[in-house]
């Protein structure tokens, strides 16, 4: 991964110089080469396409110059300090994930309120003192190095953690012996790790991982080499492929997925009798629908949208999971929720589900019978539900607008959640209002949205809105706490939060519906939100600001090319936007199932019509934009934003109050892990920019 050269020298310099620099050349001149790429009879020019060479000096030098412009713009806006200083409070909070509880000890990760980086800490009981497991403050100077829980053995003596570089997806496993209180000499190479699965009995464990030429399934003996680990399954795959791996708590069992690349329509399940060393054999391996394998007790539960949009569950023995598929039994049926996952906890089955764009848990007992539904405070998100099917210890979090992530401890024997622990916030959290709003498609569905801000805000149509979404990969976007949201409340905004086609919000039927040749569909219910909002006296063009992150910054990139008079200001962070390439570079083979390709003639029509790279157009008077990618961001590569800024600042007028900008953080990336003071130089970064965009006055 190339190291930061341009971007640290860069921040050293004076204000002044860095404006002084900036204000002779921003943006600066990008020069164009007469590349052109042929898709059958269509000749499509691709004049940035040298900006796809990250390591090249030229390009290194244009992202310095880049840097340098969007420096010069908004740091030194008016109100900038006090928008930091907001972050900050809400941020610096002791802030905790979700535990892991094995043998009566909890493992989690927790961030002090005076920390820059979440550390892994263990209590030895519910209510023991936490102790420090792992540090990761000191590994790198810039605390850009981060640690992530990956798995805890069954007897809670072996931690397994990632230490993760920068923003990037790729880790390096590490094994503590936690009684011990060091580091085992084991360390699994640097790559992106799908599943890590220890065995019961703390001699070894299952993981998969990404290879040069593919995922594999792997088991490491403790102790052993581990470039001596050997391939469990997966030596036919190539890189379009994902591997999970599953194991039974007896240690008995292994269940592996293989996923047709993400938001597929397919993934088959295969298993494998560790306990008499049989072979692997498929479950199901010949159906085109998604098929997601978890243990629980003797059985093996299948969560799969075969013969049911909205999802159920089938249960089949763990002794003959190879049975006729005529003998699958029908557990959990479908409704007319969307079932997202289950989790076997407690000898119990936890079904989480998306009603009407919200989560919802309901507990049902081993052979389908319902038992109960969890009481949430309000509309929300539940992030994870961790548990263990012989244990009786049952955690979830849950957040939503107004409430910050929240852990709560559910009694199996009186059906009562308790908080285990909750972020205490300098916010007063009752004077916010969330309110779902419905409205009509460009085709006449109904699409939901919800809308966040502050009671008693006037709604004149001149409220700073920011609209936001994503629609895509069967991804649902529920109500979900972030600080950013809640100052941009503050400062008298609207948050709209759009439920689109492409997401997971009303099962495989919705996420369809915005896929491969509808994915124009997820543009349209986004321009469809931004005209209910204009057209509803909520806000105007002069005060809407759009933002979109991954698959979400090619939404606000289509909104931007096909709509740019619905907008002041747009934020496209770590985006594909060009469509026509975008499976050539790091994990783009894994998205051609949700996208499609342009190596194959029909799908190409579907993406050159709407690829925003491509459907630039010269002269045209777009918004104010803040592209933001870094170095680190190995699953979407840069070069998406490197190119889509270089052509709208070529293609747009001269007006300097609405300018083409790039934030680029040479080790941002898209798996977080980044310490909190980046967290809030990007958030002060992007609330600037639209304050400044949107006109809202200094605070």
């Amino acid at each position: 991964m190339l190291l930061c050269l341009f971007a640290a020298p860069l921040r050293a310099q004076s204000a002044p110089e860095t404006a002084a620099k900036a204000e002779a050349k921003c943006p600066p001149p990008t020069r164009t080469d007469d590349i052109k790429d042929t898709y059958g009879s269509v000749v499509v020019p691709d004049p940035y396409q040298w900006l796809e060479n990250q390591s090249s000096p030229e390009t290194r030098a244009w992202i310095d110059a880049e840097d340098a412009c969007t420096y010069a713009a908004i740091r030194h806006l008016p109100g900038r300090d006090a928008i930091s200083q907001r972050l900050g409070a809400l941020l610096h909070t002791d802030t905790y994930g979700i535990p892991i509880e094995r043998a009566g000890r909890y493992f989690f990760t927790k961030r002090g309120a005076d920390q820059d980086l979440s550390s892994i800490y263990m209590r030895r009981s519910e209510n023991a003192p936490d102790q420090l497991l792992v540090n990761p403050l000191p590994w790198s100077a810039d605390h850009s190095a981060s640690a992530t829980l990956e798995a805890v053995s069954h007897s809670g003596r072996f931690l397994f953690y990632g230490r993760r570089e920068g923003g990037q997806d790729e880790i390096t496993v590490h094994i503590m012996d936690v009684d011990a209180h060091r580091d085992l000499p084991d360390v699994l190479p640097s790559a992106v790790y799908f599943s890590v699965e220890p065995t019961p009995d703390d001699r070894g464990l299952y993981y998969t991982r990404t290879t040069p030429v593919g995922p594999r399934v792997y088991y490491h003996a403790i102790g052993a080499d581990p470039a001596q680990d050997k391939v469990i399954f997966g030596n036919s795959f190539g890189k379009d492929k994902i591997l999970t791996a599953d194991l039974s708590e007896d240690g008995k069992y292994l269940a592996i997925n293989v996923i047709y690349g993400s938001g597929s329509q397919r993934a088959d399940v295969y298993f494998k009798n560790l306990a008499q060393n049989g072979p692997v054999v498929p479950v199901v391996n010949d159906l085109n629908f998604l098929f997601f394998p978890h243990f629980g007790g003797g059985s093996l539960y299948l969560v799969t949208n075969w013969n049911a949009p909205n999802w159920h569950v089938y249960v089949v023995p763990a002794t003959a999971p190879s049975l006729a598929r005529a003998s699958w039994k029908e557990t959990i049926p479908p409704s007319d929720s969307a079932l997202v996952d289950i989790t076997p906890a407690g000898g119990e089955l936890f079904a989480l589900y998306t009603h009407d764009a919200s989560s919802q848990v309901k507990i049902f007992a081993p052979d389908g019978k319902p038992i109960s539904t969890l009481a949430l405070p309000t509309l929300g998100t539940i992030e994870d539900v961790s548990g263990q099917w012989t244990s009786p210890v049952v955690l979830y979090d849950f957040n939503s607008f107004n409430v910050p992530s929240t852990i709560y401890h559910y009694d199996l024997a009186s059906a009562r959640s308790t908080v285990w622990e909750r972020p205490n916030l300098p916010l007063d959290l009752n004077q916010f209002e969330t309110r779902q709003v419905w409205y009509k498609s460009k085709d006449g569905t109904s699409i939901p949205m919800f809308l966040f801000y502050k009671k008693g805000i006037p709604m004149d149509g001149a409220r700073p809105t920011l609209l936001t979404g994503y629609g895509g990969f069967d991804i649902s976007e529920t109500p979900y706490f972030s600080a950013m949201f809640v100052v941009w409340a503050e400062r008298g905004g609207v948050v709209a939060l759009a439920n689109l086609r492409g997401g997971g919000e009303f099962g495989e039927a919705w996420h369809r519906a915005g896929m491969l040749q509808n994915k124009q569909n997820v543009f349209d219910d986004f321009i469809a939100a931004a005209e209910y909002l204009e057209g509803n006296k909520i806000t105007n063009p002069s005060k809407l600001s759009i933002y979109g992150a991954s698959n979400g910054g090619l939404l606000v990139g289509a909104a931007l090319t096909q709509r740019p008079d619905l907008f002041r200001a747009v934020v496209c962070a770590y985006p594909l936007l060009d469509m026509l390439r975008y499976q050539k570079f790091l994990d783009g083979p894994y998205w051609v199932p949700e996208y499609g390709s342009s190596a194959n003639p029909v799908q190409f029509k579907w993406l050159y019509a709407y690829s925003p790279y491509q459907n630039v157009k010269r002269g045209m008077d777009y918004p104010a934009v803040l592209v933001i990618t870094g170095d680190g961001d190995t699953r979407v590569a840069p070069l998406h934003a490197r190119k889509m800024t270089a052509l709208l600042q070529a293609s747009t007028g001269d007006d300097a109050s609405r300018p083409i900008l790039l934030l680029y953080d040479t080790k941002s990336g898209h798996s977080g892990g980044r310490p909190v003071n980046k967290l809030i130089e990007e958030a002060t970064d992007i609330l600037s920019f639209l304050f400044w965009q949107l006109g809202v006055p200094p605070a």
